[in-house]
C-alpha cells in the first residue's frame, strides 16, 4: 500500500476543518485568551475629561503664592457630574480621578498644602498643567485599541473596558471530542494488572486541542469489543468535530477502522511516528483518526491537526525554527521523521529518547520536533534541521 505523503493528508485535514471556521459575540467577562476577529476602536476617549492626577487642590496657577491662603470654595470628588467653574481668587478641594472645574489651569497635591477651617496655603507654586490628566491623552475616540487576531489577555480587556467596549467579535471556539480506543487502558491512578497500561491520549489530546483554540466537550475511552459505536455517538451529539487514538492498524480488532471504513480513508502516512491514520465522516461529522501509542498521538497532533485547528480557532500558524544537530542521526528513507529534541540556548538541538513511539516519559524531556527529510538516511553532527516548537 502507497504511503499517503505527510502534507497531502495535512492539507486534507485542514479542508476538513474549514467548515468549522466561525465568529460570535461574547462579553468582555468571558473574552479572556479568546481572538479577536476584527480591530477595535475606542468608542470615548480615555480620559474621558480633564482631571486631576492628585488628591490635593484645583488652582490658577497664576494666583498661587508660597504661603499666602486662598479661601477653598467647593469640594470635588470623583465621579461628580457637574462641577461648576472655578471662581477667580479661589480653590477647590479635589480627589484624584475627579473632574477639573472649568478655569483651573493646575493641581497642587495635598501633601504641599495646609488647610486650616476654609483656607488653604502652599508650600509650592505649581506650574501650569501640573498634575493634570487631560482629556484624550491615553486615546482619543475612534483611534485603534486593540487589532484583530489579538489573543486577548486581561490587558486588553482593561483597555476594552475603559474606551467603552463592552462585548467584542471573537473567531468560535470549535468543539472536540476526544475517544481514546483501546481494552488495555485503565485511568491514572487505577490499580494496573499484568498486560494494561496507564490510559493517557485522552489527556494529550485534550490538552492539545484545548492549547490551540478549542473547547473540549466530551472525553472518553472505548473498548476493542464493541463499545466505541455508542461512544462516538455520544461524542458527535456535542462536537463539531473528533479525534480518535487507536483501532486504526491494519490488525485485528481495531474498532475504529472497523467501524468507519467506508466512511473515508484510512492508510499509511509516510511519517514516523505516526505512519496509520484515518479521516472520516461520521453523522456529518469529521472524525480525526490518530495512532494509538502515545508519541504517535502526540507527534500527530502536533504535525497534521494543529495548524488546522490554530486555522479555525483565528490563532497564527505556528512557525518552524532550525537548528544544528549536537550528533549524528540516521534515519528510514521514504518517511518523513520527526524525533523529539531538546534546543539549547547555543541554537543546537539534541535527540531525545529515540525513535520509538512507546518513549512517552522521555519525550517529556523535548522541547521540539526535529524534521528529518524523507530522503535523507544520515545526517552528521553540524547539520541544520528544521525543528517545529512543540506546545507548552
Amino acid at each position: 500500500m502507497s504511503r499517503r505523503h505527510v502534507s497531502v493528508h495535512r492539507t486534507a485535514i485542514t479542508d476538513a476543518l474549514a467548515e468549522l471556521s466561525g465568529r460570535e459575540t461574547v462579553p468582555l467577562a468571558r473574552a479572556r485568551g479568546r481572538v479577536l476577529v476584527a480591530d477595535v476602536a475606542a468608542l470615548a476617549p480615555m480620559p474621558a475629561f480633564d482631571n486631576s492626577a492628585m488628591d490635593g487642590f484645583a488652582v490658577r496657577a497664576a494666583e498661587v503664592v508660597i504661603d499666602s491662603p486662598l479661601p477653598v470654595a467647593t469640594r470635588i470628588f470623583a465621579g461628580d457630574t457637574g462641577p461648576g467653574p472655578l471662581l477667580p481668587g479661589t480653590v477647590a478641594a479635589i480627589m484624584t480621578g475627579a473632574p477639573l472645574p472649568a478655569g483651573a489651569d493646575a493641581v497642587v497635591p495635598v501633601e504641599q498644602s495646609d488647610e486650616r477651617a476654609d483656607t488653604v496655603s502652599f508650600s509650592a507654586a505649581p506650574d501650569v498643567g501640573a498634575f493634570i490628566r487631560r482629556a484624550a491623552a491615553d486615546v482619543a475616540a475612534g483611534t485603534l485599541v486593540v487589532p484583530g487576531g489579538t489573543v486577548l489577555a486581561p490587558r486588553h480587556l482593561a483597555a476594552l473596558a475603559a474606551t467603552g467596549t463592552a462585548a467584542v467579535d471573537v473567531f468560535r471556539r470549535p468543539r472536540v471530542a476526544v475517544i481514546s480506543t483501546g481494552s488495555e487502558l485503565v485511568s491514572p491512578g487505577a490499580p494496573l494488572a499484568f498486560g494494561q497500561v496507564y490510559e493517557s491520549n485522552s489527556v494529550i489530546l485534550a490538552a492539545l486541542c484545548t492549547a490551540h483554540g478549542a473547547q473540549v466537550t466530551y472525553a472518553d475511552r472505548a473498548g476493542d469489543d464493541g463499545d466505541f459505536e455508542q461512544k462516538l455517538a455520544a461524542a458527535v451529539a456535542t462536537a463539531d468535530v473528533v479525534l480518535t487514538s487507536g483501532g486504526v492498524s491494519m490488525g485485528e480488532r481495531e474498532p475504529v477502522r472497523d467501524l468507519l471504513s467506508d466512511t473515508g480513508w484510512f492508510g499509511p502516512v509516510a511519517m514516523q511516528p505516526g505512519g496509520p491514520q484515518g479521516l472520516t465522516r461520521w453523522r456529518d461529522t469529521p472524525v480525526i483518526s490518530l495512532p494509538g501509542n502515545p508519541v504517535s498521538v502526540m507527534v500527530s497532533f502536533e504535525v497534521l491537526v494543529r495548524s488546522a485547528l490554530r486555522s479555525v480557532s483565528g490563532l497564527p500558524e505556528v512557525q518552524p525554527t532550525s537548528a544544528t544537530l549536537v550528533a549524528d542521526v540516521t534515519s528510514i528513507a521514504g518517511k518523513t521523521q520527526y524525533l523529539r529534541g531538546c534546543l539549547q540556548a547555543d541554537g543546537t538541538v539534541e535527540v531525545v529518547g529515540g525513535a520509538g513511539s512507546h518513549l512517552v516519559a522521555t519525550a517529556a524531556n523535548s522541547n521540539v520536533l526535529i524534521e528529518i527529510d524523507s530522503a535523507a538516511e544520515y545526517l552528521p553532527a553540524g547539520q541544520e534541521v528544521p525543528t517545529w516548537p512543540l506546545t507548552q
